[in-house]
């Protein structure tokens, strides 16, 4: 495929924040107000959102011109009723500090046109996805929204095609690697979100509030250009005679959903965690059931369990289904669960840095080649980190914004915070480049192995000050967790 997807600006676009560009005033209404007369509100200022207040001043909710196209034009409501009864609740803010580009990421993510933004905990404008869109006609962003404009599978695997060039033009403006991979992220997630949006309209509308969430790498954040599918459904809890009813048909909406994703290029996950496996679609009480399980058996299977479950995030559907499910591992988390975290840390463990006993980096001959696994080298940070989140009870779900938490609370210190979260981004940036070489230039499917032939003299001396750091962390962890210097 040729690469049609060029971008100008790149490193610019990464380094602006909200601070310094031009965002919209607020204009808003009382919640009491009528309809007619917000509409009126909304000409005189030639505005398409307006934002509503409670009579103490609190910015409560928000109208746009198409919630009043829909919820009032199309179903002839009543528009002397207040504006309160039509109005949407899920406020969305960013502060003025924060970039640019996280803004729209956010908007995308979370597929909404309007942002409040937020300076010393006060509401002082917002930002308008079309607008900002407009302003970086050449940003790699827009490509983002032609990905959610695409309709039906084939425009789909057209897009996600496209996404090595893509990403290879980031790495050669040297874009920070944690917001290439929040980039393939939100690309895979939108995709994703249509995919199923193309199913509900198919099966018709769910029976029953439900969440459909992605686990892993992608749960992380942390996607790279060879992917499988991880992913599950929570649904809600329903009365005895209707629980089958509603069982047969998110099963057979994860197995729909599954089939388009891997038809774009998502590929079945070969481990089966996904929505389409009757083990991983349930109701929450199930769900809770699951967690439950795997924390107080504390065996070494449902230790890896528990893992990949932990690294969950919200994708579609209804969000206090998965806030519930949260709040209620939390809890759990509180308990002396000492066995758990020794089982979890075993597990964490059992992953180790390529390096020889003298110092050299260990290969394997894989398709005649000398090469390293560059994806089991950067699990044990992935893992271990994980381990002292779910100790902390941090629930971020990205690596390297766990670290800066952990660095936060005091749990690492900024010299093995700054160790570890270099190193975690150094083997990455190594990770992608070899994907997009693999597919742009060599047309062959990306793995993660890496040929120690095509590695540089500094990126052999910066890889083994690499494993050695690793290798420390883990004989602190060894000790920490399981009290034993051998494991």
């Amino acid at each position: 495929m040729e690469n049609n997807v060029q971008f100008s600006g790149v490193q610019q676009l990464y380094a602006k924040r909200i601070k310094e560009i031009t965002y919209k005033e607020l204009v808003t209404c009382l919640e009491s107000e009528p309809i007619r007369q917000v509409a009126h509100l909304m000409a005189a200022n030639k505005v398409s959102c307006i934002f509503v207040k409670t009579p103490g001043g609190m910015i409560v909710g928000y109208v746009t011109d198409i919630i009043l196209r829909d919820k009032v034009i199309a179903v002839d409501a009543n528009v002397d009723g207040p504006i309160r009864n039509v109005m949407n609740y899920d406020l969305h803010s960013i502060d003025v500090g924060d970039y640019v580009y996280q803004a729209l990421l956010h908007m995308f993510n979370h597929r909404i046109r309007y942002l409040l933004v937020i300076d010393e905990n006060r509401y002082i404008g917002f930002l308008s996805r079309n607008k900002l869109l407009s302003e970086q006609a050449q940003s790699p962003l827009v490509f983002i929204q032609s990905v959610r404009l695409a309709k039906t599978v084939a425009e789909m695997k057209q897009k996600w095609e496209l996404v090595p060039y893509f990403i290879q033009q980031l790495l050669q403006e040297e874009v920070k690697v944690s917001i290439i991979n929040e980039l393939i992220t939100t690309i895979s997630d939108t995709i994703a979100q249509n995919i199923i949006e193309l199913v509900l309209k198919e099966l018709g509308e769910a029976p029953v509030r439900f969440v459909f969430m992605v686990l892993g790498s992608e749960g992380r954040r942390e996607q790279t250009l060879k992917t499988d599918q991880d992913n599950a459904i929570i649904y809600e809890d329903v009365e005895a005679g209707k629980r089958n009813g509603v069982r047969e048909y998110f099963l057979q909406f994860g197995q729909k959903v599954s089939d388009m994703l891997h038809e774009v290029g998502f590929v079945y996950c070969t481990g089966g965690y996904m929505a389409s496996n009757p083990k991983w679609t349930h109701s929450l009480s199930h769900w809770k059931q699951n967690y439950y399980t795997w924390m107080e058996e504390s065996q070494p299977k449902t230790a890896i369990q528990f893992s990949t479950f932990f690294d969950c995030r919200y994708l579609y559907g209804n969000r206090m289904l998965m806030e519930e499910l949260k709040e209620y591992l939390d809890r759990k988390l509180q308990e002396p669960l000492d066995k758990f975290f020794v089982y979890l840390a075993k597990n964490a463990l059992q992953y180790e840095p390529p390096s020889s006993l003298f110092g050299s980096i260990k290969t394997m001959r894989v398709d005649n080649r000398d090469v390293f696994d560059i994806k089991k080298t950067m699990t044990p940070i992935v893992d271990l980190v994980r381990l002292y989140a779910l100790r902390n009870r941090v629930f971020r779900e990205n690596t390297g914004e766990r670290m800066e938490v952990l660095r936060d609370m005091g749990v690492f210190d900024d010299g093995r915070y700054k160790e570890l979260y270099q190193a975690y981004y150094f083997l990455m940036s190594m990770r992608l480049n070899k994907q997009v070489t693999q597919i742009i230039e060599q047309k062959v499917p990306p793995d993660n192995y890496m040929d120690i032939k095509d590695i540089t003299k500094i990126e052999k001396v910066t890889l083994k000050e690499i494993f050695k750091s690793i290798e420390n962390f883990q004989t602190g962890v060894r000790v920490k967790f399981t009290g034993n210097l051998l494991g």
